[in-house]
């Protein structure tokens, strides 16, 4: 996620951080670089020359110039700013209505706001164990109402049916009184997309606005399409009376323009970032974790969320008291802590929350994939039951067993059982001091060989 934003700001602040004492001359070198990455990073102009502007003149006070640290205290300087920009803090949902609580879905064809109807839905109901009714009034593509019909019964939500021959008003107030009868805590109503703004698509959802009084009235925006992500958002906002925005595809944004100028072009918050394809992949959008990530300063608050949300903690609590009786840590258990890791989002929504990632070369960031994930589990499922309690008898002709079971070569199995045997040397340390003994001995450890900065690695839970 803005890879290339991260990459190129984290080369001029690393040049910064020796820096003994600040210039105006180095100042203003630095920020015609930081200028350079945000055009880049495809950010409307009018935000970059107010961040840029902004940045100068804080970084030209006596703080900065007379600090024993100038380089570290500028950076500070840009992190602030960044969170500034985005939007200070993160701004929740406001849903103290008389139920149904209703929410209202906006976008342009393509945005992904169906999807993110069933993701809303699912945090909700975990984050707030909120009862969800979900409606479609897209009455013009019949497949929006199937997908919205699947998708709800994916997630547990009470789906409300609604049909192609029908008023798009018709359908929200009918919903609107049927999530009363059964008690809904929150309506969340799908609406058609364009694919470019008009005139007939503005009338019909500021009809369905007024017909059902939405507590939140969202825009969903997909994040790729940069700063005119902005500028439709803007157009929405003239029309509605928006409350904020959820920011979809982000995990393939390298670039992050949306995220950066969304706030200050619309005045709106952004208030979701979706980061991948699964169900589960939305994150409440906090600019300083995202102001964090983008420099290369990792997100551990949001991980140390997602562990606690995703991770099933009564086989993390098993594998725990196994150890501590001594038990070894087999290759079954290996198999578990990287199924674990896929349901969190795999490696990549692992390694872009963990600071340092960004220095990681590219060559070991490339290895370090999901595939591997993948691999390694087929190469355990090859295993008989014994082989995978007693990694030892796997010699020769075993190997080419396992090798030719799982699709892989011989060296694949090898480079699995040595990281296992890494994995195991690991566990072992649990037993005497605890998480914060492991977490100090814990050596490259991620499928692929990929290792964090400092000496950290293995999985992390």
């Amino acid at each position: 996620m803005f890879d290339n934003l991260t990459e190129r700001l984290g080369k001029v602040l690393t040049n910064l951080r020796g820096q003994g004492r600040l210039s105006e001359e180095n100042i203003k070198d630095t920020m015609r670089e930081v200028r350079m990455a945000l055009l880049e990073a495809d950010v409307a102009l009018p935000v970059v020359r107010d961040f840029v502007e902004q940045v100068k003149q804080k970084a030209s006070g006596e703080a900065v110039m007379k600090s024993l640290t100038p380089g570290q205290t500028l950076i500070k300087i840009v992190n602030d700013e960044l969170v500034k920009v985005m939007g200070e803090a993160n701004e929740s949902l406001d849903l103290a209505a008389q139920p149904p609580a209703v929410i209202l879905m906006a976008g342009l064809q393509g945005s992904g706001k169906t999807t993110s109807v069933a993701k809303l839905s699912l945090w909700l109901q975990q984050q707030g164990k909120k009862k969800i009714s979900v409606v479609s009034c897209d009455v013009y593509r019949p497949a929006a109402i199937e997908q919205l019909q699947t998708l709800a019964k994916e997630v547990n939500a009470e789906f409300i049916p609604s049909a192609g021959d029908q008023k798009p008003v018709d359908i929200a107030r009918r919903a609107l009184n049927e999530a009363k009868r059964s008690f809904t805590e929150v309506l969340i109503i799908d609406t058609a997309g364009r694919l470019h703004v008009d005139e007939q698509m503005m009338d019909e959802i500021k009809q369905l606005h007024q017909a059902v009084d939405p507590v939140e009235t969202l825009f969903v925006v997909d994040s790729m399409t940069g700063q005119d992500a902005a500028n439709t958002a803007k157009a929405f906002n003239e029309a509605l009376p928006l409350t904020g925005v959820i920011l979809t595809k982000a995990d393939g944004d390298a670039r992050g323009g949306a995220a950066l100028s969304i706030r200050q072009i619309t005045g709106k918050p952004i208030k979701f970032i979706g980061v991948g394809e699964k169900i589960d992949a939305l994150e409440a959008f906090h600019p300083d974790r995202i102001a964090s990530r983008i420099l290369g300063m990792g997100d551990v608050l949001s991980l140390v969320e997602e562990v606690t949300r995703k991770v099933d903690q009564d086989k993390a609590a098993k594998l725990a008291k196994k150890l501590q009786k001594g038990k070894r840590f087999n290759l079954e258990d290996f198999k578990e802590q990287m199924l674990q890791m896929a349901n969190m989002g795999g490696i990549g929504g692992l390694l872009d929350k963990l600071p340092g990632m960004g220095n990681l070369p590219d060559h070991v960031k490339n290895q370090v994939n999901d595939k591997e994930i993948g691999r390694l589990i087929a190469i355990i499922n090859s295993m008989t039951p014994h082989e995978r309690d007693f990694p030892a008898v796997i010699k020769g002709s075993r190997k080419r067993r396992i090798a030719n079971g799982s699709g892989t070569q011989v060296q694949d199995v090898n480079k699995l059982l040595k990281q296992f045997t890494q994995m195991q040397k690991m566990m072992k340390k649990m037993k005497g001091g605890g998480m914060k003994k492991m977490m100090r001995g814990m050596g490259g450890n991620f499928p692929g060989g990929g290792m964090p900065p400092g000496g950290g690695g293995g999985f992390p839970f």
